[in-house]
């Protein structure tokens, strides 16, 4: 294998990865999700169909210089979806702004420009193009159809189109770069930018390629010297634009993996509190076998991964109705229960915020014996979390000392005897 066949191999299995990954949300997001799925794999199947094994598929259908074509096409499919998402992106920041105006008013023409540009290239193709002419002329498209005027108009066709695209695209993913405040967002941004400006680089070499051609044929070596400079362009444009979005990517898988843990840690604490107090959670919790041990497994998986669209926004959901019972929680408990939970924290050694923690699921614990009991004003109370962030952060410390309590701490809470001393609550 050249080291080209390695690189076109490599494209297309980090766009075969990105469409896999992308795939789930595709088939329950927006159009913005299906938009970026739809360009990669249109995008990895075009790249295909410059491989051997690609034009093996495809040649047994008996139609001279066909991969080209539906290459083509199929890139320019790629490059409409792809404006599609741009456009969709920034237009959730301001679609007032001048920049999103225009990004959306080249995609509207981008859009209805697609299909006129595929069917005059496959127009082109078939009715102006001599596809009699085979490889032995030459190992590349350009070179077999030297001197045809349907060449510069089909391929001046495409270059345009993709010149223009990729404009757009820099333009909107340079400026989100500048105003970018994480570093590895910055840097992925910059590489999809720089890869769109090398686009319309490869883009203007081959217009201006083809325009000297046909005027005056080149020999056999200066085509092919085009072919490898242009090559190498479009190979080292594409690697930027791809590594680039896998950033971002990156970024956001991050991101659903530390709420899914976080949803774990939560998970038992979560489950005792809405089962105890009815109507609080959006989706009860699961309850097969009628939520017997034998089911705990497959309850919590199914808990844990359904209902909610992304696991950030079932993290939400977990943390405003744990809080939610805790305020009716509040509303039932002795007066006293939270200092009682305070010192029994104490007395097993707990210091700091972990005793404050470890009061916390002490109080929960106890608190949920009293549900039953006649609902009246709240307890005061004390917590941490002054935003989503650090409520998440505090709430796992507490889950955490909730499952490591003692099953006999609500016994040993109804022992204890009120402190005289009065704790300072925030309720």
């Amino acid at each position: 294998m050249s080291i080209a066949d390695a690189f076109v191999s490599l494209i297309i299995g980090l766009l075969l990865l990105q469409a896999a990954v992308r795939l789930p949300a595709a088939l329950r997001g927006r159009r913005r999700e299906r938009s970026l799925w739809g360009a990669f794999a249109a995008f990895a199947v075009a790249w295909w169909l410059r491989t051997d094994t690609g034009r093996a598929v495809i040649d047994p259908l008996g139609v001279s210089d066909l991969p080209t074509l539906l290459k083509h096409v199929l890139a320019i499919a790629g490059i409409c979806v792809l404006l599609t998402y741009v456009t969709d992106v920034y237009q959730d920041e301001d679609a007032t702004a001048r920049h999103i105006k225009i990004t959306s008013v080249v995609h509207r023409a981008a859009a209805r420009a697609s299909l006129a540009t595929v069917l005059c290239l496959t127009t082109v193709f078939f009715l102006v193009l001599d596809r009699s002419k085979t490889g032995v002329d030459s190992p590349h498209f350009m070179g077999r159809h030297i001197g045809e005027p349907g060449l510069a108009l089909y391929l001046g066709l495409f270059n345009i189109y993709t010149a223009a695209a990729a404009a757009v695209c820099a333009y909107q993913w340079g400026r989100a770069a500048r105003l970018a405040r994480r570093r590895s967002l910055r840097t992925g941004l910059t590489m999809m930018a720089a890869g769109m400006a090398l686009f319309i680089v490869y883009a203007v070499l081959r217009s201006v390629y083809l325009a000297a051609i046909t005027l005056h044929p080149a020999t056999a070596a200066a085509g092919t010297v085009q072919e490898h400079v242009t090559d190498i362009v479009l190979y080292v444009g594409f690697a930027l634009w791809l590594l680039g979005s896998v950033t971002p990517a990156a970024h956001a898988l991050a991101t659903r993996i530390r709420a899914i843990k976080a949803i774990i840690g939560l998970h038992q604490l979560w489950r005792d509190l809405v089962l105890a107090i009815d109507g609080i959670a959006l989706h009860q919790p699961s309850l097969l076998l009628g939520g017997h041990r034998a089911a705990a497994f497959i309850n919590a998986m199914r808990d844990i991964f359904s209902h909610d669209a992304t696991p950030q926004i079932r993290l939400g959901r977990y943390v405003t109705e744990i809080r939610d019972v805790t305020h009716e929680l509040r509303r039932r408990a002795p007066s006293d229960l939270f200092q009682r939970a305070r010192r029994l924290a104490d007395a097993e050694g707990h210091t700091a915020q972990d005793a404050d923690a470890a009061a916390e699921a002490y109080w929960l614990k106890a608190a949920l014996t009293t549900v039953d009991a006649p609902a009246g004003a709240p307890v005061a109370f004390h917590t941490v979390g002054d935003d989503f962030a650090s409520e998440v952060s505090w709430l796992l410390r507490v889950a955490r000392a909730y499952r490591k309590a003692s099953p006999h701490t609500v016994a040993i809470l109804e022992d204890l005897t009120p402190s005289p001393a009065t704790h300072t609550a925030k309720g």
